[in-house]
């Protein structure tokens, strides 16, 4: 006890003495360096799975689930950076190319393009009828398409009834003249009715007021009529032939003034909250390329198409020299700028008055339509923000379409830190709608912001290798302590995968993953990629048909099918998958409407070709058609080519008439059957 009780002495003079020697530090660890201490402490080595984050382990080796190396993840590092912030050295921003953009306040435009057809201004009609029964001695309009003006005679008519109408108003004047000498005012009075009486009634039969001044001059009947054309046109349509009895009422003739006409066009869902009553149509057509005619949206449809999730849209187009002709198709394009969401601006509309049936009556004070007499509509009852709403309110906040990332529920963009060279932090923001290369912004960003619009992905594979916060993880990777630890795996993970039986030894088992994961996909997608089906195959036809321009409509219609797709319906890893196809959907049939070379198109139909073909099997489809897959081992200089149609019977659309048949099924991807 005594040799203890020493020791125990001395230690406590050794501790004092250093105590003494280091007692001028202004703590109880006097001048000690933490920094430096701290800057030579060894940083814990992690390693992870590029391609399952959730793996974190101290040890190096392969993932336990896929079987890939490893990769370092310094723990150190990411303790330094916020949760959703990574840092990049200037070689690893040049390397994954990131580009930034400014948030900034404008006004954006949007171009909403349609297709439709020319038809006649119903209003612009006038069907010309037997106005009494007779017999059609004479048509002096004998045929379709004669242009008449008005009062110019198209039918010479006998009618007996007619005759005694004339003798009426011949015997209601002989009265009146032996009256003249009569003292009696009553019966002049009544001579007088009978003879305006009689004077209508050929009116309204279709006499003209010569006609019946003629009549009383000569004091003689006609028992023929000459019907006028009461306004000028061309006569679409001829109802009767010559000596062929008609009734009151039988329509003889139709006549439509063709120096303003309607156009009728398609207009998607996603594209009418940008549509507004008033607007300037830009419309093309094949029979004069180049050439811009411009018209007026004057009605849209308040029902929509239940078949083709349209809505109709009726646009005025004025046609003086007639070369617009109906039945013609035509595509047109409406630019609307955007001033927020769900208003569009016009400054030539702003504060003005409008005819609600006529949209050419533009007043800058309320009033009534000179056409119809309609009371006029504000502008701002029409949709268009006011006057006082493009001084009040600023430009919407926006950022280029590249910036974010979608999964449906939520949109996540990169934010480059003001003052953290290389450092960008995830955020998640609420978006407005598209407004073509821009997003308005609602919530989550301020004006002066720069956004990452090139290389956002690769910065938000990079967090998820890090297990932090990401797009398809919002809450980060890292798995709960105890679940996974030095490559072992928890129960659930182990029931989840596969193994191999190659070595009986229980823990060195390989395990085995399906290269290619199959995303889950909900019915409801499945009859939308249907639909994306109908416009390929409609591609398919004209190329094999040797039809360029069609095969250019036709890729310009599949954009828009496209578009429409509502990929909210995908979650998690099917979001993602979808995401990248219609990126090359898209693209590649840009790049097929942006041509009327059909060996430029057939090459971009190819890679629309493969990138189908891989949705079809991925996603699957509707179940509503037949999908077949052929190939052509001749296309593009023997290098070989696949496509997909819905019927049997080979349609090779890579050689088209030269060698239709070229090429067999090699597959039946679906089968109405299953």
């Amino acid at each position: 006890m005594k040799r203890l009780a020493y020791v125990c002495i001395l230690m406590g003079m050794a501790f004092s003495m250093g105590f003494i020697i280091r007692g001028s530090g202004s703590g109880p660890m006097g001048d000690f360096d933490h920094n430096k201490y701290a800057e030579t402490e060894p940083k814990t080595q992690i390693w992870t799975c590029s391609m399952h984050p959730q793996i974190r382990t101290t040890d190096a080796g392969q993932c336990p689930i896929c079987g890939m190396d490893l990769i370092s993840a310094i723990k150190g590092d990411e303790q330094e950076m916020g949760e959703r912030e990574l840092k990049l050295s200037p070689g690893a921003m040049k390397l994954a190319e990131i580009r930034t953009a400014p948030v900034e306040r404008r006004y954006v435009s949007v171009e909403i393009r349609m297709v439709g057809k020319v038809v006649y201004d119903e209003t612009r009609l006038a069907y010309i009828t037997a106005r009494v029964p007779g017999r059609l001695d004479r048509l002096y309009v004998d045929y379709t398409g004669i242009p008449v003006k008005k009062g110019d005679h198209l039918v010479w008519l006998y009618s007996p009834e007619l005759l005694m109408a004339q003798e009426e108003l011949l015997q209601a004047i002989r009265a009146l003249n032996r009256l003249e000498k009569s003292g009696i005012k009553t019966m002049r009075e009544t001579a007088l009715n009978t003879i305006e009486a009689s004077r209508e009634k050929l009116r309204l039969w279709g006499l003209t007021q010569k006609q019946i001044s003629r009549i009383e001059r000569s004091n003689k009947t006609s028992d023929h009529l000459t019907i006028y054309a009461p306004t000028g046109g061309i006569v679409i349509h001829k109802g009767v032939e010559p000596g062929e009895y008609v009734k009151t009422g039988t329509r003889l003739y139709t006549i439509a003034d063709l120096s303003r006409l309607w156009i009728k066009l398609d207009a998607y869902e996603s594209d009418l909250m940008w549509l507004r009553y008033g607007q300037e149509v830009h419309i093309e057509t094949e029979a004069y390329p180049g050439q811009i005619f411009k018209g007026t949206i004057a009605f849209i449809d308040p029902v929509l198409d239940a078949k083709t999730r349209t809505v109709k849209v009726r646009v005025n187009v004025p046609n003086a020299d007639g070369r617009l002709k109906p039945e013609m198709f035509v595509r047109t394009i409406v630019h609307a700028r955007v001033a927020g969401y769900g208003k569009v601006m016009d400054a030539a509309l702003a504060g003005k008055w409008i005819c609600p049936m006529h949209p050419g009556v533009i007043k800058e004070t309320a009033g009534s339509c000179d056409i119809c007499g309609m009371p006029l509509a504000r502008s701002e009852s029409l949709g268009y923000i006011s006057v006082a709403g493009l001084e009040k309110d600023p430009p919407p906040l926006v950022i280029p379409a590249s910036a974010p990332l979608i999964t449906g529920e939520r949109a996540v963009v990169y934010v480059a830190h003001p003052g953290k060279n290389g450092v960008f932090e995830g955020r998640e923001i609420t978006l407005g709608p598209r407004a073509k290369d821009y997003y308005i912004v609602e919530h989550g960003l301020k004006q002066g912001e720069r956004v990452v619009v090139y290389g956002n992905f690769k910065i938000d594979s990079a967090l998820q290798i890090l297990a932090k916060p990401s797009m398809m993880n919002p809450e980060g990777g890292v798995v709960p302590a105890g679940h996974v630890h030095n490559g072992s795996m928890s129960m659930p993970e182990k029931e989840s995968m596969t193994r191999s039986e190659d070595h009986k030894d229980h823990e060195t088992k390989k395990i085995k993953i399906s290269k290619e994961r199959k995303p889950e996909v909900p019915e409801a997608f499945g009859r939308q990629i249907d639909g994306v089906l109908a416009g390929y195959f409609k591609i398919q036809e004209a190329l094999s048909g040797d039809q360029s321009k069609a095969a250019q409509k036709y890729g310009e219609d599949i954009q828009k099918i496209l578009d429409a797709v509502d990929m909210g319906l995908l979650k998690g890893h099917a979001h993602m998958v979808w995401i990248k196809r219609f990126n090359e959907l898209m693209k590649q049939a840009r790049a097929l409407s942006a041509t009327s070379d059909i060996d430029k198109q057939r090459q971009a139909f190819h890679l629309l070709s493969e990138s189908l073909i891989s949705v079809v099997k991925q996603f699957g489809t509707g179940g509503g058609q037949e999908v077949l897959q052929f190939r052509c081992p001749m296309a593009f200089g023997d290098k070989g080519a696949s496509w997909l149609q819905n019927k049997g019977g080979v349609r090779n659309p890579y050689f088209g008439r030269m060698m239709l048949t070229c090429g067999e099924q090699t597959a039946t991807l679906v089968s109405p059957e299953n």
